[in-house]
């Protein structure tokens, strides 16, 4: 046996969540990876996920990667559609492939060999490996770089400094960038600065364009640094992660409240409007834990046990297969 780093492919839909918390687990694992973002093509993207799982390889885009042999040790899938081709890969590799899914597949979980879901999902199986929040790729290393490469910038933002991360609409029935809600927002950042809070504040590609125009302006006039995903540059993220005193959070991303609480850091959560049933039940469990509270335009500070779920599932993962 060589010595050389397992290999695993990462098979999503490609959106940044997803592949963030795949990379999180992968380089835990310690694995050589790659990101392969797959598109099925119609009728297929519709079918039930169980009908993939025979043969999804011809049924992507032509101009989705190959998941074709030779195939890597590890496959490494989230989203429900690519659980089938994790699956696939298993199968036709004769059990070469080990198949983790990240977070709920609409297949039998017993058809991988593992599967890796937030307890908010209910999921529960021989192979399924329960997590208290999502899996992320921040870690202590990552937070002190980001500290070095963006402390220069935010010196002249006086303490405390709020670290302001937005997210962004995530679909008709679930949350919602309204009107309404970026003026509580808005209202409550103004609040945080006139009781002589710093703010440091970063969109992300999801971030609605009124929410994302007004509120950069808003931080702008108020004195703090405003990054604006669609005027390019580096982002910030990790450096508001390492360097703010208090973190303030949106409402609709269970990844971004986990990689803020791996922080360690007070959370506050911005509410939005519009609901998801899995989202809601996560974010109301943080804060019954005390973990993280509602953003209401002041600062609180008050300490808890950082989740260390990706760290714990990588170890589980290890423990099962025998992975020194």
């Amino acid at each position: 046996m060589t010595n050389r780093p397992r290999t695993a492919w990462i098979i999503s839909p490609g959106q940044v969540g997803m592949k963030a918390q795949c990379r999180g687990l992968a380089e835990a694992l310690g694995l050589d990876y790659e990101f392969k973002d797959v598109k099925f093509r119609w009728p297929y993207r519709w079918l039930p996920e169980r009908l993939l799982a025979g043969n999804p390889f011809d049924m992507l885009e032509a101009d989705s990667p190959r998941v074709d042999p030779p195939w890597p040790d590890v496959a490494i899938t989230l989203g429900s559609r690519c659980a089938p081709i994790g699956v696939a890969m298993k199968r036709r590799s004769g059990g070469k492939v080990v198949a983790i899914h990240v977070q709920k597949p609409n297949v039998p979980p017993e058809w991988l060999d593992a599967v890796i879901s937030p307890w908010h999902d209910g999921l529960k199986g021989a192979n399924v490996i329960e997590t208290e929040a999502a899996l992320h790729y921040v870690t202590a290393g990552k937070l002190s770089a980001g500290a070095d490469e963006w402390r220069a910038s935010f010196a002249n933002l006086k303490r405390p400094l709020a670290g302001i991360i937005l997210g962004g609409s995530n679909g008709l029935r679930r949350y919602r960038f309204s009107d309404e809600a970026v003026a509580r927002i808005d209202d409550n950042i103004r609040k945080l600065t006139a009781s002589g809070v710093s703010l440091a504040l970063t969109t992300s590609r999801r971030t609605d364009a009124n929410a994302r125009t007004k509120l950069v302006r808003t931080v702008r006039e108020l004195g703090g640094f405003a990054y604006d995903t669609e005027e390019g540059g580096a982002n910030p993220y990790l450096g508001i992660l390492a360097l703010a005193d208090v973190l303030v959070v949106t409402e609709d991303s269970v990844s971004m409240t986990s990689e803020a609480l791996s922080t360690g850091k007070p959370v506050l959560v911005a509410d939005l409007d519009g609901k998801s049933g899995r989202i809601a039940a996560f974010q109301a469990e943080m804060r019954r834990q005390g973990r993280t509270r509602a953003f209401e335009g002041r600062l609180d500070a008050w300490s808890y046990d950082p989740p260390r779920d990706t760290e714990r599932a990588a170890l589980e993962i290890k423990r099962r297969f025998g992975w020194g």
